[in-house]
């Protein structure tokens, strides 16, 4: 049983009829009853909305404001079929398009709509606004009470816990003994898929670039990061220490894990910052002594051989870091670290701002799933609104709603939908039909059944099946509107014709607007993931090895975040519509993964250029990284034209041998008997060298995946 689902059904079937029943029988102006009803409906049924108590409250408030513009401005536009189709299409996409700003935003899409639909397809005079308006305020004060006190969502406590649990079996492995490394590896992975999993589940990106909500989202591909370098694969060694100097970071690496898994659970635990950037500086600068003294002739892989290690330390430290500091956002704390200022790192205010323009720029794109899905959202509502004026339909709503409620991203999914609407309304119908026909006009009877058919809408769609849902939302018509105007059984007949019609309106703008949905649009966004994740590897890489304008970093990396962006609203949408698709989910999430990962690993080598003194570059060793980083941009590249066009995924490209080999011989000489400064720049271009070693690792797990995929689908096909 879904307990939060049951929760939130039972609040709306407790405040629902209480004001409705307060409008109906006290205040009995019609208008402000039907307005009390279905505003209540909307803001304790069609909106939920997660995350601390007065960030919920603002979006709850902005609602209202938001509501109380449309009811007035749907009512000035009620009596024109042309100009209430116009303005609905604007409405429509505004709406809709505003949910890639957050999750809020998309969690109040269709209440907000609602508020629009019901008083432009209800034709009334301007003198009905105070009414429309009274009927809101009821519903909001009520609604908004109900919400913030009585069983407030539990979401985020539940995540913060499944997190908690994640970073712990993390913490295991880091300092796991050899014995049971893999037994842990595999705890570990198991846990992080797990939250990832339950993150991916959520119907919209958590809202707010900067937000609680967002940093819990962000810990899954952090911890999922610590774990490619700790143990890319459960049968992988553990780490080889060479000193006491790693096995400090090791043990700070872990307490600092630890301590953020304190904090998620609600404990006062306390990230040690300074250990962990002790233990990072002491192991780099026992890697800077033992360089010179490498051997300059035999095998050529004696440095990787010392440099993995502290590699992977150093990498393990910068990620556990960034989950401490997730942590500390994600439970309300202070996430600023005086100690260490970062001068080149806005200001929060300006971050969040810097990343909502950029989302929205990113997505007024007709690539971006949202876009299209808010273009054909507002063609949708503006036919049905047009059609249910023109025809004069009674309770003409039902159409929008109709168009609304089936309205998906492709027109199989739509489809689909229709056939599950269709049935869950038939079904509702003879339910109805028969409740009335038994009770017949005893008004207490019904007035004792609406909380059990407000219950069963509410708690249904969430816990049952949409089909489910729209048979209680039926039944729950046939009791209201039989309090409001007897009417007995006929009722049912007018709701299947009203959304009848909307349902297909919903099928023709389906075939009409880009049909395929967004299984097309994913691999495109893989694609561009891919590529522009290999632009800001190089960016970065030549960062480190000659004094280049920042800005083109930069650039490059807002590139990268948006393609990201763009492909993780892309794989929401077409896990919203796998039921209707053929190609295997988990094959696709680590598709998406892989193009996150790659952005990671750019974003890990401008952290590590930090570590090198600003005027200290070895260009002359550097340029023996060309090869290796043009041959992996070709290979990722050519990934993505493979996914688009599929086609065979490429073999991972040839190494670039020699120009390995030339790079270890240049920093060994460089390092040996050089200043501090010199040292340190020939220990980033060999690091940089282990990103491009992962990233080439990488090429032969992605085109595993991606074949396996296409076998899978050709056995299920044939």
């Amino acid at each position: 049983m879904d307990v939060a689902a049951l929760k939130s059904a039972a609040r709306a079937a407790i405040v629902i009829p209480a004001v409705f029943a307060l409008a109906d029988e006290v205040i009995q102006q019609p208008q402000t009853s039907i307005f009390a009803a279905f505003g209540s409906f909307a803001i304790l049924v069609l909106t939920d909305f997660a995350g601390p108590a007065r960030s919920r409250l603002a979006a709850y408030a902005g609602l209202a404001c938001a509501g109380a513009v449309f009811i007035t401005v749907g009512t000035l536009c009620s009596r024109n079929p042309s100009l209430a189709a116009g303005v609905m299409a604007i409405v429509g996409f505004g709406v809709l398009f505003s949910g890639v700003l957050g999750g809020y935003f998309a969690a109040a899409s269709t209440g907000a709509i609602l508020t629009f639909v019901l008083p432009v397809t209800i034709p009334a005079p301007n003198s009905a606004i105070p009414d429309r308006l009274e009927g809101w305020g009821l519903a909001t004060g009520a609604g908004i009470t109900a919400a913030m006190l009585l069983w407030p969502p539990s979401r985020r406590a539940d995540l913060q816990r499944r997190s908690a649990r994640a970073l712990r079996a993390v913490a295991d492995l880091v300092d796991s003994e050899r014995e049971r490394f893999g037994e842990r590896a595999r705890a570990a992975r198991e846990a992080v898929d797990d939250l990832g999993r339950r993150v991916l589940g959520t119907q919209h990106r958590p809202t707010g670039p900067t937000g609680p909500m967002a940093a819990l989202a962000s810990l899954p591909d952090e911890l999922d990061w610590l774990l490619s370098v700790l143990a890319p694969s459960p049968e992988a060694p553990p780490l080889e220490l060479a000193c006491t100097e790693e096995g400090e970071a090791i043990a700070a690496t872990a307490a600092v894990l630890r301590a953020s898994a304190e904090r998620l659970d609600g404990r006062d635990g306390r990230p040690d910052f300074a250990r962990l950037d002790a233990g990072q500086d002491a192991v780099a600068r026992a890697l800077v002594r033992r360089l010179p003294e490498l051997p300059g002739g035999g095998r050529d892989d004696a440095v990787p051989e010392v440099l993995d290690p502290p590699f992977r330390i150093r990498e393990a430290a910068y990620s556990a870091r960034q989950v401490a500091r997730y942590a500390l956002v994600a439970t309300g704390a202070d996430a600023h670290e005086p100690e260490r200022p970062d001068p080149a790192e806005p200001s929060p205010a300006r971050l969040a701002l810097e990343a909502t323009e950029q989302i929205a720029v990113e997505h007024a794109s007709v690539r971006s799933v949202w876009f299209r899905n808010s273009v054909r959202g507002a063609a949708g509502l503006a036919i049905a609104v047009y059609v249910a004026q023109r025809t004069g339909l009674q309770h003409s709503f039902w159409v929008v709603l109709g168009t609304l409620s089936v309205l998906r991203s492709n027109a199989l999914a739509t489809g689909s939908s229709i056939v599950s609407a269709l049935a869950g309304t038939a079904v509702g119908i003879v339910i109805g039909a028969l409740l009335v026909l038994g009770i017949g006009t005893h008004e207490a009877v019904l007035w004792g059944v609406l909380p059990v058919a407000i219950l069963l809408a509410a708690y249904a769609p969430r816990a049952i099946s949409f089909a489910a849902g729209q048979a209680g939302f039926t039944v729950t018509l046939f009791v209201l509107f039989n309090i409001i105007q007897p009417v007995g059984w006929r009722v049912g007949l007018i709701r299947i014709e009203d959304v009848a019609i909307g349902f297909a309106i919903s099928l023709g703008v389906g075939l009409l607007f880009w049909p395929r949905g967004a299984a097309a649009l994913l691999r495109e966004d893989l694609a561009a993931a891919y590529a522009r994740g290999a632009d800001y590897v190089v960016a970065t890489a030549r960062q480190l090895i000659e004094a280049v304008d920042v800005d083109d970093a930069h650039r490059a990396a807002r590139a990268a975040d948006a393609a990201l962006h763009r492909l993780d609203d892309a794989f929401r949408q077409y896990l919203a519509e796998r039921s209707a698709t053929e190609v295997n989910v988990e094959s696709v999430g680590a598709m998406v993964g892989g193009a996150a990962r790659v952005r990671r690993s750019a974003q890990s080598l401008a952290k590590l250029g930090r570590m090198a003194d600003g005027g200290t570059r070895l260009e002359r060793c550097g340029e023996n990284l060309d090869g290796e980083l043009h041959a992996l941009q070709s290979w990722y590249v050519s990934l993505g034209y493979a996914l688009v066009n599929e086609r065979p995924v490429a073999p991972p490209h040839i190494r670039d041998a020699d120009g390995r080999r030339r790079l270890l011989t240049c920093v060994r000489d460089a390092a040996r008997g050089r200043d501090e400064a010199t040292v340190r720049s020939a220990l980033v271009l060999l690091w940089a060298s282990q990103h491009l070693d992962n990233l080439w690792n990488l090429e032969s797990h992605i085109g595993a995946v991606v074949g396996a995929s296409r076998r899978r689908v050709a056995g299920t096909s044939s």
